[in-house]
């Protein structure tokens, strides 16, 4: 099933005052994932199987390196913890890079917050806007990444504008 939506990547070097902010707007804390993301050789796009204790996906997404909110299209499908997937996906695509990240995973309403340590990295911070449906739409998802990053106080200077496994392939 498609989905859309509109995200941030930022660096963060103070979890604590986004928690703080988390926790006063009442958002509702699904726990601390431990991420192992595999990135696969694709023609276009990203194709990445999440494995963690609390989210578990093959994802594919098509999304701008650009600073900034940014619109993501993606579809993804819900995966058994240890299956052969990822072993079919070793042998028919080939891996480009592994992400390993410790990810906290909030939300208020349609919002998703994710406060990630990443192995190599360091700290970051991202927002999605969430449209399941498409009964939200684009403009709406950017003013609530745009209001969030206001209320946050994420500055241009933070802002990422590639994925995780971009910069790690930039380190590599």
């Amino acid at each position: 099933m498609g989905h859309s939506n509109v995200e941030i990547k930022a660096t963060c070097s103070d979890h604590k005052k986004v928690r703080e902010f988390l926790k006063s707007k009442s958002a509702d804390f699904k726990g601390i994932d431990h991420q192992i993301d595999t990135y696969f050789k694709v023609n276009s796009g990203r194709l990445k199987l999440r494995e963690g204790n609390i989210e578990n996906n093959l994802i594919y997404y098509e999304r701008e390196n650009k600073e900034g909110p940014k619109e993501s299209k993606f579809i993804f499908i819900k995966c058994e913890p240890n299956s052969e997937l990822k072993n079919i996906l070793i042998k028919t695509n080939g891996v480009l890079v592994v992400v390993d990240k410790k990810r906290e995973i909030y939300f208020i309403e349609n919002v998703k917050f994710h406060i990630d340590t990443v192995e190599n990295l360091g700290t970051f911070i991202e927002i999605e806007a969430i449209d399941k449906d498409g009964s939200i739409g684009k403009d709406k998802l950017q003013t609530q990444c745009q209001e969030y990053m206001k209320l946050l106080d994420i500055s241009e200077n933070d802002l990422i504008s590639c994925s995780y496994s971009d910069l790690i392939l930039n380190i590599g």
